[in-house]
């Protein structure tokens, strides 16, 4: 919120709202659809209210390119080596040990989306330190599902990758399998099982990440980046 802040103000300090949407266009940042933002006659208010609805990593291409970060602080995460070098949608699979099958379902399904799901106990190599390799997930995932099964909410391990997405104001979607969510996203309305395959709750799970500003963006880019040209 407070580099929100910053570059909506210094968006007001050097541009006319032409600049600004000029500025937007250029960046790739969709200005469409924000009416009634409320912000009267306010370029901060305007800016920030079309900059709130983009990923983060999108935010901090703008705030670097108007000198409002550090280099440090702009620094790319190294992706764990499952993640390196592709395009797709980086989705943080989050689950209990012992239904690791049932997230590698989850996992392959999502492929046809151009999502790419990362399962802890499947992706991380034998030779790498595989709590250094979830810290990289969760630092570089576009996004998080987290697999409420027995145990979930009693696994010290789940409830941090949960309480580090939160902390970063990434996108999280909680499937009910045979547990109800709890403590901060308990508040949300979870995605049921029901009786759905891993492939009709993957079709629901890239509708969700499509309407999402958080993520849509991010999303888009990973399909269009999969055409063949």
């Amino acid at each position: 919120m407070d580099l929100l802040e910053k570059v909506g103000t210094e968006l007001q300090r050097r541009y006319t709202f032409t600049d600004i949407d000029a500025f937007f266009a250029a960046a790739n940042v969709p200005t469409a659809n924000i009416d009634g933002w409320g912000g009267a006659n306010s370029k901060r208010v305007y800016a920030k209210a079309v900059l709130a609805r983009v990923p983060e990593e999108i935010l901090l291409r703008v705030a670097s390119e108007l000198d409002l970060l550090l280099p440090e602080a702009f620094s790319e995460v190294t992706p764990p080596a499952h993640w390196q070098g592709t395009k797709s949608f980086r989705l943080f699979i989050s689950h209990v040990s012992k239904d690791k099958a049932i997230a590698t379902r989850l996992k392959g399904a999502l492929t046809q989306y151009d999502i790419a799901g990362f399962v802890a106990h499947e992706d991380i190599l034998p030779t790498l330190v595989w709590q250094d390799e979830i810290e990289r997930g969760l630092k570089s995932m576009d996004a998080l599902i987290a697999i409420h099964t027995v145990g979930f909410k009693d696994s010290t391990w789940c409830q941090q990758e949960v309480g580090f997405a939160l902390g970063r104001g990434t996108k999280v979607i909680s499937l009910k399998m045979t547990e109800d969510p709890t403590g901060f996203i308990g508040k949300h309305q979870a995605l049921p099982r029901q009786s759905r395959t891993a492939e009709q709750i993957a079709e629901e799970v890239d509708r969700l990440l499509s309407e999402d500003p958080r993520t849509k963006v991010r999303l888009l880019e990973a399909k269009v980046s999969a055409i063949p040209f």
